[in-house]
């Protein structure tokens, strides 16, 4: 999985035109279509520096962000200034210390954990972490949009303050990309610039694949959805961010 180290700083700056509010409202679209108890208790899984974590705290619910970035989560407490979340470094693959009616994972966390066996293993977890009758909603790349829109491709952003370059190589297997990103910020009132570098590697699978792992863990699959749509109108082939909706059963 991706180590973030000194990204944290900067972190909530880049993402700061991500789709989080698509993607809170396609999460209560599908708590409201699958679940049948009340949620109360979500674990943000992969949370970062906790933008939706603390905006989910503030939306009444009770929040446990848990990532495996150390530097991640200072960052993410030092904004929690209502002291409304439980913080939690650990990985995925070892979830031990939290009970909840729903667990998320967006933006792509799960496409951090890049083999076969690590994605079930994570899965087992998250299965065990759950209450009955709890959800579990996460998103990933597609294999369309990784091959074809990331591999093999430039980034780059520039700004007074803050600018960086993005490389995105192709792995050998299939879905698989490598990104190596370097940093430029600006230190304080002083005309030098800080870099640092970054590499973080990604992998994802096929719909079927994932289907058949989550199978495997306990969960019943409940829907595949396509760039934020919970309606189920949009073609899965077609897009770039894959959505799953997995429910552990009452009796489980």
């Amino acid at each position: 999985m991706a180590a973030y180290e000194r990204l944290a700083a900067v972190y909530e700056r880049l993402m700061q035109d991500a789709p989080y509010e698509p993607w809170q409202q396609f999460m209560q679209q599908i708590f409201q279509k699958y679940t049948q108890i009340e949620i109360k208790d979500i674990a943000d899984l992969g949370c970062g520096t906790g933008f939706v974590t603390r905006q989910l705290a503030n939306a009444g619910y009770r929040m446990t962000g848990i990532d495996q970035s150390e530097n991640m989560l200072a960052y993410a407490a030092s904004r929690d200034t209502n002291q409304q979340v439980r913080w939690i470094q650990q990985d995925l693959r070892e979830l031990d210390t939290v009970k909840a009616d729903a667990a998320i994972s967006m933006f792509d966390v799960i496409n951090y954990i890049t083999s076969p066996a690590d994605v079930k293993q994570a899965f087992l977890k998250i299965f065990d972490m759950l209450n009955p009758g709890g959800i579990f909603i996460f998103d990933v790349h597609s294999i369309k949009h990784i091959e074809e829109d990331l591999a093999g491709q430039v980034f780059a952003e520039i700004h007074d303050d803050l600018s960086y370059t993005w490389f995105c190589e192709a792995g050998k297997e299939q879905g698989e990309v490598f990104h190596d990103l370097t940093f430029f910020t600006k230190e304080s009132n002083t005309e030098k610039y800080d870099r640092f570098d970054e590499y973080h590697h990604q992998r994802t699978y096929s719909i079927d694949t994932y289907h058949s792992w989550l199978e495997e863990a306990g969960f019943q699959v409940c829907g595949v959805y396509g760039d934020f749509d919970a309606s189920e109108t949009v073609q899965l082939e077609d897009s770039d961010r894959l959505f799953f909706a997995c429910l552990k059963n009452q009796d489980a």
